[in-house]
């Protein structure tokens, strides 16, 4: 291929794609932002995709939050958004996997409607049941408008090769391209590729549960920051670091030195702490991911309404986690290589 190949992680400062073809490989959340962004200004944007994605539209703004701001104060106003909007986004997860075939009709029908008669569905019409995969939100429809109106497309094929000035598709049709975006996902990396060790013996993360989603089992003082799949990354990550805060003040103000979580009825099962998601990152990530729980604390929810009270509210003593204010002879330690170099030895988080 001659033209210009970008990764989204790695996307060049100085990109100039005025009245280009360009051809985005992906269909995830990545892909639907990019299109009707680049259609503007592209001469086309073509999304190649594998397989369809469910995608819904919001209101950039809603009409709600702009009353609210017109007569309350602004930290209030917020608060309110924010509270319903945590509990809209939980509402809907709930009714997809409830009443699935009615979320499919629903979610369908309004993306029939917003892409017109002269569009192929088949391109917007996943095989599986809302939310199997990650849903993709779409602000005032903007993927529906430039596919509508003829500025993007959507193909769902097979990549047979590249080609000098393109992509040949296993169906024989060949995608033109002066630029092409490959936004095929993430591979999944615990700890920067470091190998945690627990007194000399390897202790890899994807045998570990988490406690409250946060604390590696069996490992001192190892916090992990993980973010919801089936609502906004960050609920999850801000309530995840305001515990480790808390939990950090508490072993301050105690003289502790170490926590352990310690599984001791066999909570573990093959599931990642990720649930039974199925997008393909979450299957790549299955090798180096902790595993789920079947109970709490080492059952990971996916509801920011019960973890926010329990990870900022609840005893942060309990039977699950061991608490030592100095470093006995035979404590264990904890290290982390990288590449086969010592990297840190870490007694504190």
């Amino acid at each position: 291929y001659k033209g210009v190949k970008i990764h989204p992680q790695h996307w060049p400062e100085n990109l100039d794609y005025t009245d280009k073809k360009v051809v985005i490989i992906g269909s995830g959340a990545t892909a639907i932002t990019l299109v009707p962004a680049m259609a503007d200004k592209a001469a086309h944007v073509t999304m190649l995709q594998r397989s369809p994605t469910y995608i819904m539209s919001l209101p950039a703004i809603e009409p709600m939050t702009a009353k609210l701001q017109q007569w309350l104060p602004e930290k209030l106003a917020y608060r309110i958004t924010r509270a319903r909007n945590v509990r809209f986004q939980r509402f809907l997860y709930r009714l997809s996997r409830n009443r699935p075939k009615f979320m499919r009709r629903y979610l369908l029908s309004s993306a029939r409607k917003q892409l017109g008669e002269q569009v192929d569905m088949q391109d917007f019409t996943p095989t599986y049941n809302p939310w199997d995969e990650r849903m993709c939100m779409v602000p005032d429809g903007d993927m529906f408008n430039v596919v509508r109106e003829g500025k993007a497309d959507v193909v769902t094929d097979h990549i047979e090769t590249f080609t000098e000035n393109g992509i040949k598709l296993k169906s024989g049709k060949e995608l033109e391209a002066d630029i092409i975006v490959t936004a095929t996902g993430l591979n999944v990396q615990m700890l920067g590729g470091a190998e945690l060790s627990v007194d000399g013996k390897p202790t890899p993360v994807n045998e570990r549960l988490t406690y409250k989603g946060v604390l590696l089992e069996g490992i001192p003082n190892a916090a992990m920051i993980f973010g919801y799949v089936n609502a906004s990354w960050t609920l999850k990550a801000d309530i995840s670091a305001e515990y480790v805060c808390r939990l950090l003040n508490h072993m301050d103000a105690k003289g502790y030195r170490k926590v352990l979580p310690m599984d001791s009825a066999d909570h573990r099962t093959d599931h990642t702490v990720f649930g039974a998601l199925s997008s393909g990152y979450v299957k790549r990530a299955n090798a180096v991911m902790p595993r789920q729980g079947t109970a709490a604390p080492w059952f990971v929810t996916q509801d920011f309404m019960r973890d926010a009270p329990d990870l900022r509210y609840s005893p942060l003593e309990d039977e699950h986690l061991s608490f030592d204010d100095r470093a006995p002879a035979g404590a264990p330690s904890i290290t982390a290589k990288m590449g086969g170099t010592l990297k840190a030895v870490v007694s504190r988080v």
